[in-house]
C-alpha cells in the first residue's frame, strides 16, 4: 500500500504527539522521506492555525485602522477567490510587543476558527483539497498530528453544539478527499480519561488548563448542558470521546487503535512498529 498519509488522533493528554514523534523517527529509520507537522504548526499544508478571513469590505476596514501595519498586512495576506486570508500569528510573532492589542482583538474575531461553521468548513475543506492535490504529486510520507477528527469535533460539537450527524458527515467528507492518498488512521487510547487529562492539566503551563477549560464550558456543548470547571470538562470529554468512537468506526479508510495507557516509551514504541508491519508499511 503506497500510504503518503498517517494521521494520529485522540483526546488531550493520551499521547498524540509522542505518538506522531515516534512514527516519525521509525519511518526515518526506515529510510522513509517523511515529514512531520504537529498541532500548532503555523504553516501547515492541510489546515488553518493562526490564520483571519476577510471579505474585501473587512479588509479594507482592517487595513484602515492598521496604522504603521498597514503595509505589512497589505504585503502579507494571502486573496484566495473572494477570500483575504491573513497569517497573523507569523506577523504578531515576528513584530511581538509592538504589535498593539486593539488591532490583535480586531483580527483575531476572523479567526478561520472563530468563523460560522459553515464557512470554516468551507475554508477547510478547500485547504484540504489543495494539500491532497499538491501530496499525490510528492513520492513522501506525511504524518499529521490530529486536526482531521480533532478539529471538526471541537469546531462542531464544543463550539457550536450541532447535532453529531453533522459532525460525521464533515469527517467522512473529508475522508473522501484523502482517500487518494491511501491514509492511516492512529487513534491513541486510554483507559481512564479523567486521570489522563488531569495528568495533562498537571504537566502542562496552567495557561493551556485555563483556556482549555474555558472553551469546552462556555460555549456550544458544555454551555447546553451547563458544565462547569475541570469536571465539566471532562464531561465534556467523555461525550467526545464517544463521537469519535463513532466517527472512528464509520469511517471507510485504513484505521488502528493503540492503547498508550501504560506510559511505557519502549513498549508503546515496540507496539507502533508492529502495528507499522501489519499495516504493510514497512515492508
Amino acid at each position: 500500500m503506497d500510504t503518503k498519509l498517517i494521521i494520529v488522533e485522540g483526546l488531550p493528554g493520551f499521547g498524540k504527539s509522542t505518538t506522531a514523534n515516534l512514527l516519525y523517527d521509525i519511518l526515518v529509520e526506515k529510510n522513509i522521506d517523511v515529514e512531520l507537522i504537529l498541532e500548532g504548526n503555523l504553516d501547515h499544508p492541510a489546515d488553518y492555525e493562526g490564520v483571519s478571513c476577510f471579505d474585501k469590505s473587512e479588509f479594507d476596514r482592517l487595513l484602515a485602522n492598521s496604522g504603521k501595519f498597514r503595509e505589512v498586512m497589505n504585503d502579507r495576506v494571502m486573496k484566495i477567490g473572494n477570500d483575504y486570508l491573513l497569517p497573523y500569528r507569523k506577523i504578531i510573532n515576528e513584530y511581538s510587543s509592538d504589535f498593539p492589542d486593539h488591532l490583535l482583538n480586531t483580527i483575531y474575531q476572523n479567526d478561520i476558527y472563530e468563523l460560522s461553521l459553515e464557512k470554516n468548513m468551507e475554508l477547510i475543506t478547500e485547504k484540504w483539497k489543495g494539500f491532497v492535490q499538491k501530496a499525490s504529486n510528492e513520492n513522501k510520507m506525511y504524518i499529521f498530528e490530529c486536526c482531521f477528527i480533532q478539529n471538526p469535533v471541537t469546531v462542531g460539537m464544543i463550539k457550536y453544539g450541532v447535532q453529531k450527524e453533522r459532525v460525521v458527515s464533515y469527517v467522512d467528507a473529508l475522508a473522501g478527499i484523502i482517500e487518494k492518498l491511501n491514509p492511516i488512521l492512529f487513534y491513541i487510547e486510554q483507559d481512564d480519561l479523567e486521570y489522563s487529562f488531569r495528568k495533562a492539566v498537571h504537566e502542562r503551563a496552567k495557561e493551556w488548563s485555563a483556556g482549555f477549560i474555558e472553551y469546552y464550558t462556555n460555549q456550544g456543548f458544555g454551555k447546553m448542558n451547563g458544565y462547569s470547571d475541570i469536571d465539566g470538562t471532562i464531561n465534556v470529554l467523555e461525550a467526545r470521546r464517544e463521537l469519535e468512537s463513532e466517527i472512528f468506526d464509520k469511517l471507510n479508510i485504513t484505521k488502528t487503535r493503540i492503547n498508550n495507557s501504560q506510559y511505557e516509551a519502549a513498549k508503546y514504541r515496540t507496539m507502533i512498529m508492529e502495528k507499522l508491519h501489519l499495516l504493510k508499511v514497512l515492508e
